[in-house]
């Protein structure tokens, strides 16, 4: 089967090519990138006006297959990464039972190629049962197909345990991904500790927590020589650890999330909770470093961290609701709004940080780049279309999103998988 995508502005962060092009694909992948390309027979999207570049990569989402159907299954997330222009999604292993044994990746990747087509990622768990007491075998998950080890959602504690998690995963080239909270600190708390928790008579989550284990696990990532990726990113003096310890030569990577660069913690008032995510939504200042963090390069990648609930655990009272907001049909269009209609990040900059970066934490290096001998994954957008969120729209079983009702700015057209259009205009 052959695609030929017509005259669209080919963004490439990568290498460096831009301009309105012509791409043909054959057998999915990426044959030709030129100008006036004619191929008869080959099936033609027309891409004027549009912006044409690698699939984009979400290292952070949560599927919660199996165990939590009710809230998504694999088939309903990949449709939702396919309408957000994701065409390779990594799942966080707390499912029940926890992805944490080579039959339940195995699993995973079963269920996941009978979905829409998105490439779905195994992330499997760094202790059993995601319990931070003892670990699991590595070896085993890596082999089953795991591309990366977390126990996101449950940080581990124990810096002896995360200490030798770190240096087996090197053994086995693979890449822990870290959730930065101290426990005995956040414990369930349901908001940033500061002005906001003080009105709402609640207690807070103190940026404090997150900043301590980032340089706790920075640390050990510099004494064992292992690679450590830091979840969702939140608060300026964690970017201000992960930036000098990046000066210092060690292996440590980072992410942050649309919701952490776009809103601050005065979001509860208005959303109640559904603006209660973990880390919590900081203040101002806070997304100032955010944002200064993605500028310089300090902050390498931009996850979703998609974490849909029911509208049932939605609507209990803040202090009893769960965390989260899902993040894959929004995630584009929020960056797109917040960073590159403010002047604030160029569009080369930012997709770098939604492919090739986060294909390149998680060691899979044949997604996220567009060019001719690569997978055809690819997504077709128009940044300057403005558009209204509805959650009733969404794909994914989640509604839970401080989004609804906002206009953003940039429409996903197009999103192609292995040369297939998985996700169409009108689709």
């Amino acid at each position: 089967m052959k695609l030929l995508i017509r005259q669209g502005r080919l963004v490439d962060p990568v290498g460096g090519i831009g301009g309105v092009m012509d791409i043909l694909v054959e057998d999915g992948r990426v044959a030709v990138i030129g100008s006036d390309i004619r191929e008869h027979g080959a099936q033609v999207v027309d891409a004027r006006g549009l912006v044409v570049c690698a699939g984009l990569v979400d290292m952070h989402v949560h599927l919660r297959e199996p165990g939590f159907e009710y809230k998504e299954t694999i088939a309903t997330g990949a449709l939702a990464a396919a309408r957000g222009g994701f065409t390779s999604i990594a799942c966080m292993p707390n499912t029940k039972p926890a992805a944490d044994s080579p039959e339940q990746i195995e699993w995973i990747r079963q269920k996941a190629a009978q979905a829409c087509g998105v490439h779905v990622w195994p992330i499997g768990a760094v202790t059993r049962g995601e319990k931070g007491q003892e670990l699991t075998d590595f070896e085993a998950l890596k082999a089953a197909g795991a591309v990366a080890l977390s126990d996101d959602g449950m940080p581990v504690q124990n810096a002896n345990l995360v200490r030798d998690a770190l240096i087996l995963a090197h053994r086995q080239e693979l890449t822990i991904l870290s959730h930065c909270e101290d426990a005995d600190m956040v414990k369930n708390y349901a908001v940033n500790e500061g002005r906001i928790s003080r009105q709402l008579r609640l207690p807070g989550r103190p940026a404090i927590a997150e900043e301590i284990m980032v340089a706790r696990d920075a640390m050990l990532a510099e004494e064992t020589g292992a690679a450590v990726h830091i979840c969702h990113i939140s608060t300026a003096k964690a970017v201000g650890l992960v930036r000098r310890y990046k000066r210092k030569g060690v292996q440590i990577t980072c992410e942050t999330c649309p919701q952490y660069f776009s809103l601050t913690e005065e979001e509860i008032l208005a959303h109640g909770s559904l603006a209660r995510v973990n880390p919590p939504l900081r203040t101002s200042a806070d997304v100032e470093a955010i944002i200064e963090g993605l500028k310089d390069g300090t902050i390498d990648a931009i996850a979703t961290d998609h974490a849909p609930h029911s509208a049932e655990e939605k609507a209990r009272p803040l202090p009893e609701a769960p965390s989260g907001m899902v993040g894959l049909e929004t995630a584009l269009a929020v960056t797109l709004t917040y960073l590159y209609h403010t002047g604030e990040m160029g569009l080369s900059d930012i997709l770098r940080k939604m492919t090739v970066n986060p294909a390149c934490i998680l060691r899979i290096p044949a997604k996220g780049r567009l060019s001719v001998g690569a997978d055809a994954d690819m997504v077709i957008f128009d940044p300057d279309e403005e558009w209204t969120v509805d959650p009733e729209q969404f794909a994914s079983k989640g509604r839970n999103t401080p989004f609804a009702g906002q206009r953003l700015k940039g429409k996903v057209k197009y999103t192609i998988v292995g040369g297939k259009v998985v996700c169409g205009e009108g689709e």
